[in-house]
C-alpha cells in the first residue's frame, strides 16, 4: 500500500523463500533479522521516516521499535493479544502507535457476518468502540436534524453521510432520512443506547 502511494519502502525478513517471492515482485528486501541493530542499521536508519514492526514475535517488535525510536524513526508495533496492547499503550509512551491486526480482522468477520445496520470500525480503547450506524425506518430520530439528536454521555458524533454518499463531518441543519450513516465513538456500555436511539428496533439484533 505505501508502495502504490509513491513511498519508498525497504522490507526485512528473515525468511529466505519470502524474500526471493518478494523480490520478484519488484519490492527492494532486505534478508535477516529485524530485531538484530546491525540489520536495521543496514537499512540506513538516519535517513528512514517510519519503521513498522509487524511481526508475529511482540518482544522482536519492541526491539526493532527500540532501537528505530532511537533514530528519530516513527515506530508502529504489532501485538496479539489483549494485553499486550493495554501494556504498550499504557508504559511504551516511546512507541508511537500500538496496532492489533487480529482485531481489526474480527471486526471485520464480524460485521460481514452480520450484516445489518450496525458495523464496528475499530476498537479505539479496551472500552471504546467506534461504531457506523444505518439510520432505518423504525429510528427514533429519522426526520429530526443532527441538532436535535442528543446522544448518551460517553458518546460523541463524529461523522455524518447521506445515503449512497462519502461520511463528512457532521452539519446541525442536516435532518436524519431513512439510509443515512452516522459514525460514533462511544463506551461500550453505552453501545445499546446508543443503537437503540438512531438504529432503532433492529438494534437489538445487528448488535447481537
Amino acid at each position: 500500500m505505501l508502495a502504490g502511494e509513491g513511498h519508498d519502502v525497504e522490507l526485512v525478513d528473515v525468511d529466505h523463500d519470502r524474500v526471493e517471492d518478494l523480490r520478484r515482485e519488484g519490492y527492494s528486501v532486505i534478508e535477516g533479522d529485524g530485531a538484530v541493530e546491525e540489520t536495521l542499521i543496514g537499512v540506513g536508519l538516519s535517513d528512514v521516516d517510519g519503521l513498522a514492526a509487524l511481526t508475529g514475535d511482540p518482544m522482536a517488535n519492541l526491539i526493532a521499535c527500540m532501537i528505530a525510536k532511537a533514530h528519530s524513526c516513527r515506530t508502529v508495533l504489532r501485538v496479539r493479544t489483549d494485553y499486550q496492547e493495554y501494556v504498550l499503550r499504557k508504559y511504551g509512551s516511546d512507541i508511537d502507535e500500538v496496532i492489533y491486526p487480529e482485531r481489526l480482522g474480527a471486526i471485520a468477520a464480524k460485521n460481514a457476518l452480520m450484516g445489518g445496520d450496525v458495523h464496528a470500525i475499530a476498537d479505539i480503547a479496551q472500552d471504546v468502540q467506534l461504531v457506523e450506524l444505518t439510520v432505518t425506518e423504525s429510528s427514533p430520530m429519522r426526520g429530526y436534524t443532527l441538532s436535535e439528536l442528543e446522544l448518551p454521555g460517553g458518546s460523541r458524533l463524529l461523522g455524518y453521510g447521506k445515503a449512497g454518499e462519502p461520511v463528512e463531518l457532521p452539519e446541525e441543519d442536516i435532518s436524519l432520512e431513512l439510509g443515512d450513516r452516522l459514525v460514533v465513538i462511544a463506551e461500550f456500555e453505552r453501545l445499546s443506547d446508543v443503537r437503540q436511539l438512531i438504529v432503532g428496533e433492529n438494534a437489538a439484533a445487528a448488535a447481537a
